[in-house]
């Protein structure tokens, strides 16, 4: 059975081959999503353990922040692009799950992070989020999630369904998600360390609108993860 079992799986990755997402060279047993070398080759930041890294600094002065950081530097161009291509626009929802626990071992060995009691994902209209099939944030979040030990809660709703923030300047981006966001069960985060969880910071605008969701909840602290910073 076991025998008739491998032989299967051998016959399936002939037909549908296990391909790094980055490079596409067949994966090997004990590889997901990425193959060794570019696993490896990930442009990682770690600013989950520096105090003022660029992320951080980015929002001083806009809104009060535990800390926050992303996993790795996105470059237009780059290689690594296509990951953010697959898990954005190619239905690649495991994508955000693996690199997300992955970032998530990386945020349990920073100080920052050890008080975290609910990981909150950045949400899409109800409309975008069908269009695409799912909310790539909560793919990160997810996988976040299981490194952590922390629950995940969908507790902010988008409400305005905004233009796409892609080649928009940093007051086009903050004006177009300016009062996007409500926060729909504040009972859950009442008190709390919150994770505001993102696929990709750039200008920081929709992570501030979504921070701004919460000015009304009394006693909470705020932190924010990226997956990438571009």
């Amino acid at each position: 059975m076991l025998q008739h079992s491998f032989i299967g799986r051998n016959l399936l990755d002939l037909v549908f081959p296990n391909i790094c997402v980055v490079c596409t060279r067949a994966l090997v047993r004990g590889e997901n999503i990425l193959c060794t070398n570019c696993n490896y080759e990930l442009p990682r930041t770690h600013f989950s353990t520096h105090e003022n890294n660029p992320v951080h600094q980015l929002f001083w002065g806009r809104i009060v922040l535990n800390h926050a950081s992303a996993y790795f530097h996105y470059r237009k161009g780059s290689s690594f692009q296509k990951l953010l291509h697959q898990l954005k626009y190619h239905g690649k929802y495991e994508i955000g799950i693996e690199l997300g626990r992955q970032f998530g071992h990386e945020l349990l060995i920073s100080p920052h992070y050890h008080t975290v009691e609910l990981i909150v994902p950045v949400p899409l209209h109800p409309k975008k989020e069908k269009e695409r099939g799912y909310n790539q944030s909560l793919a990160i979040a997810e996988g976040i999630s299981q490194a952590l030990k922390v629950p995940t809660e969908s507790i902010i709703e988008r409400k305005i369904y905004a233009e796409t923030q892609t080649k928009k300047s940093r007051i086009d981006r903050w004006q177009n998600v300016e009062e996007a966001f409500h926060l729909k069960h504040p009972q859950k985060a009442e008190g709390k360390h919150l994770l505001l969880v993102d696929d990709v910071i750039t200008t920081g605008a929709t992570l501030e609108a979504c921070a701004l969701s919460l000015r009304n909840l009394n006693d909470y602290q705020l932190s924010i993860a990226g997956l990438a910073a571009a």
